[in-house]
């Protein structure tokens, strides 16, 4: 879907502009997203792997649920659409903790220009990963990892090809603020 998104500046504020996603990515115009990093109080984080219709990263592992905020949309609006789009979970605004704007700013090979900027939030996860169900166009599979799993995982990123390469330091980043966050 083509979705209209609002643009900003590269330091996150509205332009009062708004374009169709096709052509921010072909313009490599500034846009937010909302990132809902899930986690549970034993001390695991959900992760999501990417689609493999997804013509970015497919088929690797990173946030619990992303997605672009739509034009005339708040950041927590979006990042509560995209919980429910992405993985059929309702959850609140109060529910959400702010750690960050982060910026990605990409270009791929096959012309996407990805100017984003990460608006990230966590959130408790309070019900079991069998009752998540996730979108088929955006997530392949979801996994529960331990703090411990994850910075292993992240450890040999360069060569497990399993997160999203050019986010480690975000990563990192990540799992240091739920580590925080939960003790």
């Amino acid at each position: 879907m083509d979705e209209y998104i609002d643009i900003v500046t590269k330091a996150g504020k509205p332009t009062g502009e708004s374009e169709l996603k096709s052509v921010i990515h072909q313009k490599g115009l500034y846009h937010n997203t909302a990132h809902v990093w899930l986690y549970t109080l034993d001390g695991a984080i959900l992760l999501a792997q990417r689609s493999a219709k997804k013509t970015i990263c497919p088929l690797l592992w990173d946030v619990s649920v992303a997605g672009h905020v739509d034009a005339g949309e708040t950041i927590e609006q979006a990042a509560i659409r995209e919980t429910k789009e992405e993985l059929s979970l309702d959850i609140s605004e109060k529910e959400l903790s702010k750690i960050g704007v982060f910026e990605c700013f990409q270009d791929y090979p096959n012309g996407i220009k990805d100017y984003e900027l990460h608006n990230t939030f966590i959130c408790e996860l309070k019900t079991s990963l069998s009752q998540l169900v996730p979108q088929p166009n955006e997530v392949e599979a979801l996994k529960l990892v331990s703090f411990s799993e994850f910075e292993g995982l992240l450890a040999n990123s360069g060569t497990n090809n399993h997160f999203v390469p050019s986010n480690k330091a975000y990563y990192n980043i990540i799992l240091h603020a739920i580590k925080q966050h939960i003790t």
